[in-house]
């Protein structure tokens, strides 16, 4: 189940077409909510299936039930995809047999903004010349000035300093839950649920910040700032070892964890631009490894095991070559879990001054320009297509 994605994308590679932007089809909104809904009900199945199966004895034939309605739900989108593809055929072939009345149109002479931005193109100086010199937020950065801006600087350093904490979470949850007498089905239900928490933050963070940004020009980086803020409460839940405290934070901190992944590649596409944007993807993913390395094995892990062999040393033994160290108790992470906290802090710190400094550009229009770049593309595969349907009956008046 877990390489179903792999398989998927390479299987078909070959086949997957290339659609220039620009067509939204009228029920585009409807078909993608109609996604929405069957991983939120797939979601919402596994996590039922993993709470009982952790309490209740399943027979071979619950077994297989469960897996078949996980299948159902999975392969439940292909049920949509086709239903989609069925409308556009029947829309292609109406137009086909029922053609408009030729309409002649004039192609309109470019635009002064469209000619000042070719005239920009040819004259732009090298990538070199231009590293310190970057364009207004929302216009289509270089690699190299959206990399050495202040602005990718700092969101860059938020964002290792919160998935690097929240990613620590979810790889120590057997440990935390260990070392602080928690029942191994609790555990078990803690390791298994913190995709799904992850999940529903980011579906919650994505729509919620889009609405707010949208209607209220609430200003993304700054949902991101309040995010990792929240998330400092579950480290300091798992750090003083509040009874229960657990299980809220595991919901807290997966949920945490989930909603920034929208939030950070969502504020470089609108700070840089589309043009690089793939690359500075990438870049941004970065932040989740490196924070991880730093804050689970370098600080994490080594405390964990510094409190571990102090427990051994008190009972007077000594740790045999190749042995598993163990600890028990809350001081096990607490130390580990403020400096999460101190760390995160740090990262909401970087994560406000982004705020301030795009406060001005998430006021106004962000989108206006991706609504002119579709216009522009709508308005010129009109005109091809009116030229495509001109020179057809051309060729049907000389036969």
């Amino acid at each position: 189940m877990a390489s179903l994605p792999m398989v998927v994308s390479f299987t078909f590679l070959r086949v997957i077409r290339v659609l220039k932007g620009g067509v939204q089809l009228p029920n585009e909104i409807r078909v993608f909510c109609n996604f929405l809904c069957i991983s939120l009900c797939l979601a919402g199945f596994l996590m039922v299936m993993i709470i009982v199966q952790n309490n209740v004895t399943f027979t071979q034939t619950e077994y297989g039930a469960s897996v078949g309605m996980t299948f159902f739900l999975l392969f439940l989108p292909i049920a949509v995809v086709v239903k989609q593809e069925y409308k556009i055929w029947k829309i292609d072939k109406k137009v086909i047999n029922d053609p408009s009345p030729l309409k002649v149109i004039t192609e309109p002479t470019p635009s002064p903004i469209s000619a000042v931005k070719e005239s920009n193109a040819e004259n732009q100086a090298s990538c070199r010349k231009t590293i310190f010199q970057p364009p207004n937020r929302g216009e289509d950065y270089t690699i190299l000035q959206a990399l050495f801006s202040i602005d990718m600087l700092l969101l860059f350093l938020a964002t290792i300093c919160g998935l690097g904490g929240t990613l620590t979470v979810v790889d120590n949850f057997g440990q935390i839950g260990t070392s602080l007498g928690y029942p191994l089905a609790s555990i078990s239900n803690f390791v298994s649920l913190s995709s799904i928490w992850s999940y529903l933050g980011v579906v919650v963070a994505g729509v919620v910040a889009e609405i707010f940004v949208t209607k209220y020009k609430f200003p993304r980086p700054l949902m991101h700032t309040l995010i990792l803020l929240l998330s400092c409460v579950g480290y300091l839940l798992i750090a003083f070892n509040v009874k229960h405290a657990l299980y809220f934070a595991s919901i807290i901190l997966g949920a945490c964890g989930g909603a920034q992944w929208p939030l950070v590649f969502t504020i470089i596409s609108e700070l840089f631009g589309l043009k690089y944007y793939s690359v500075l993807y990438n870049f941004g993913a970065l932040a989740s490894p490196i924070g991880s390395y730093l804050l689970n094995a370098r600080v994490t892990g080594h405390l964990y095991d510094r409190e571990a062999m102090k427990q051994l040393a008190a009972l007077g033994l000594k740790r045999q070559p190749g042995e598993k160290l163990n600890c028990s108790g809350g001081e096990c992470f607490r130390l580990s879990f403020i400096i999460l906290t101190v760390v995160t802090l740090f990262g909401t710190l970087a994560s406000l001054i982004l705020v301030l400094r795009t406060r001005k550009f998430y006021k106004g229009d962000i989108y206006k320009k991706f609504r002119e770049e579709v216009k522009a593309i709508e308005t010129g595969q009109t005109i091809g297509q009116d030229k495509v349907g001109m020179s057809v009956v051309t060729r049907g008046e000389k036969d």
